[in-house]
């Protein structure tokens, strides 16, 4: 297996660069909505600004908590409870930590937990 910090890092720039992209759209969303001009609101053909503005929001606020969950995991690396289930204290096998890195229960109790 990969050693697990590393890969949590490579997971979360890769986060820190969706998160940097959809800034960087809404930002042009938020000057399309301060132009006179822009009357995408109206048009039949495109999105409208504002479901535009919900879709890129939504696809921000989850890259935001997979940061969230992806610090927590390197947290749990560094006080060496990275791949101890949360929940009955048991090794996560490797293969599910590969699979999903900031995994905090093991395949049965998370399947308890209804994840």
């Amino acid at each position: 297996m990969t050693e697990p910090a590393e890969l949590l890092r490579e997971e979360r720039d890769g986060a820190r660069a969706r998160l940097e992209l959809l800034d960087a759209e809404l930002d042009e969303l938020r000057a399309d909505r301060g132009r006179e001009s822009a009357d995408d609101e109206h048009d039949p053909e495109g999105a409208t600004l504002s479901g535009e503005w919900s879709r890129l929001s939504g696809l921000r606020s989850a890259a935001l908590a997979e940061l969230a969950d992806i610090d927590a995991a390197l947290a749990r690396v560094g006080a060496a409870a990275y791949g101890v289930c949360v929940d009955c204290g048991g090794l996560i096998p490797d293969a599910r930590l590969e699979v999903r890195p900031t995994a905090t229960r093991c395949v049965e109790c998370a399947s308890k937990a209804g994840r």
